[in-house]
């Protein structure tokens, strides 16, 4: 599985994550995309002992798409702030069998997370029911649907743990494959349809704007779909 590296300076280094790899290690104990960044930086600028890597943001483990490290403690500190502070444009793909109305709009719901079983749960308002809820917010699009299959553009507004999936699965629009939020079936190499094509944002140190960029997964479904720049 091929892991394609989309951007690389001093400070940061940001790469198209395959559906299926783990961000950042857990439980299990495998092969993490972190792990394979800091063999890629030692092996490529020959940096003997141990190599900084700061994770900065995450994608769940069955979505792929572009994910940013830091290079440099800077980098690290500076990116966490741009987060924090939604100074960074994300825009997701999305594919449903449900076709979404309105076909375009911005959904508002409240987020609660059991850890236990890794699941958020989405609330139409705030109530005894939603206690601890977070306002979680995202403007969506309906930009193709090709048989029986909806191509949504996602801007998440807030940056909440599982917040699409959990958002459109509420509206009853699913993402293909991810039974977790309401898919009636898994896709047979445990993946979902949902794809981060793009980050924007302001360097944090060169203070140029960079927009990185990365192409969904070849399969037969995102090939449905004219979005590949080949």
């Amino acid at each position: 599985m091929e892991i394609r590296v989309l951007y690389e300076d001093n400070h940061l280094i940001a790469v198209n994550k395959p559906a299926g790899w783990l961000v950042q290690g857990d439980a299990t104990g495998d092969t993490t995309l972190a792990d394979w960044v800091k063999v890629y930086i030692k092996n490529r600028y020959q940096k003997p002992g141990d190599v900084f890597l700061g994770i900065i943001h995450r994608l769940d483990r069955p979505v792929s798409g572009v994910v940013v490290f830091a290079r440099t403690s800077k980098g690290l500190e500076r990116m966490n702030a741009l987060f924090r502070d939604r100074k960074v444009e994300k825009t997701y793909l999305a594919v449903t069998t449900e076709r979404p109305y309105p076909l375009k709009g911005q959904l508002t719901h409240y987020l609660t997370k059991d850890r236990e079983r890794n699941i958020a749960k989405a609330y139409d308002r705030m109530s005894n029911r939603a206690k601890g809820a977070k306002k979680s917010e995202l403007d969506y699009e309906l930009i193709g649907e090709l048989g029986g299959h909806h191509l949504l553009k996602v801007n998440p507004i807030t940056g909440r743990p599982h917040q699409i999936r959990a958002q459109l699965g509420k509206m009853g629009w699913p993402i293909r494959g991810d039974v977790k939020y309401g898919f009636h079936q898994l896709n047979q190499d445990l993946s979902i349809h949902l794809h981060c094509q793009q980050l924007s944002f302001e360097h944090p140190v060169k203070k140029e704007p960079v927009v990185i960029t990365a192409e969904p997964p070849r399969d037969q479904v995102w090939e449905m779909f004219d979005i590949y720049s080949e």
